[in-house]
């Protein structure tokens, strides 16, 4: 009778536990922009996830347009609207810190995406470490180990420093390698890699290859590289964006070689992964959950699986 009472109890608790797992009725999701390609496939990253956890789901997805007041705002209307989970790329990892607060006081969890934000339940990132690693480890390996390097550093939030401990990690590793400049901030955009490598192609007459934290700087520097009719740098970046994809398939761009890819569809879907599992009362192992980067390169560009590409979930 005993062990009757137990198994009963037993499958209880597994049948309580898978619907609770299920237990998904609304989610909030705030994203830097819905014009963004990145962005764009975070939407339908954890719109996916989400429908396969319920395929009643209510999905509230919304741009913050870079506006750190809307996203505020949007939060609280997420709040307001009672959501279960919030999935967030925050416009600020500490100011938000108030809000996140806010929403958990409320009963909801929150899952930072992309960049961790304080307070939030977890987070899910790209491991940029390893993808500044990978992108340099391939420009030491093309100079077999020696030449004169650059590495064009961006805003210094989180996602950024970790790239370029990676790189150095890698040139460092090189003794022939001489890093020429790493301080130099070109704001993350094509505008500013253009600018400040031009400045840079001005200073130094021999610049054998060039890590960009990101690929909108990388594009800048080839720019930058051809209209002063440098030739033969290796241009390496992160991302895997489809302007960076564009630019290896392309013949008149050779010297932009790699780039350190994310997945931000992966990316979201883990996230809301994530959520799911704190929603029924398991925590994941570790406060940030790290996706690992994929080095795409001119070789194996045509493999590529991009952020424009249809998931087959």
């Amino acid at each position: 009778m005993l062990k009757k009472i137990l198994l009963a109890s037993a499958a209880l608790m597994i049948a309580s536990g898978a619907a609770s797992a299920k237990d998904l009725k609304s989610i909030g999701i705030s994203l830097g922009s819905l014009g963004n390609p990145f962005f764009i496939a975070l939407s339908k990253g954890a719109e996916a996830e989400a429908k396969k956890t319920n395929p009643n789901v209510k999905v509230q997805t919304v741009g913050y347009d870079y506006d750190l007041g809307k996203q505020v705002t949007q939060i609280d209307n997420f709040i307001a609207s009672g959501v279960d989970l919030i999935l967030l790329n925050p416009g600020d990892p500490k100011a938000l810190k108030p809000a996140i607060a806010k929403a958990q006081k409320a009963g909801i969890i929150v899952v930072a995406v992309d960049t961790y934000a304080d307070g939030a339940d977890a987070a899910v990132t790209t491991d940029n470490i390893q993808a500044g690693q990978i992108a340099c480890q391939y420009i030491v390996d093309k100079l077999n180990g020696k030449g004169d390097v650059i590495i064009e550093n961006g805003p210094q939030v989180s996602s950024v420093i970790d790239r370029v401990v990676g790189c150095k990690k890698a040139f460092g590793a090189a003794s022939g390698l001489k890093i020429l400049s790493s301080d130099q901030d070109a704001k993350g955009s094509r505008d500013g890699g253009l600018s400040v490598m031009q400045s840079l192609l001005t200073r130094f007459q021999k610049v054998d290859a060039i890590f960009a934290i990101n690929d909108p700087q990388a594009i800048g520097s080839n720019l930058a590289a051809k209209q002063q009719n440098r030739s033969n740098i290796i241009i390496t970046s992160v991302d895997g964006a489809p302007d960076i994809e564009a630019a290896l398939k392309d013949a008149n761009s050779p010297m932009i070689q790699a780039s350190a890819s994310q997945d931000p569809y992966l990316m979201a879907r883990k996230a809301v992964q994530v959520g799911v599992d704190i929603l029924s009362g398991k925590k994941p192992a570790e406060l940030v959950t790290l996706i690992p980067p994929t080095l795409v390169t001119r070789d194996n560009v045509k493999d590529y699986k991009g952020w424009q590409a249809v998931r087959a979930d």
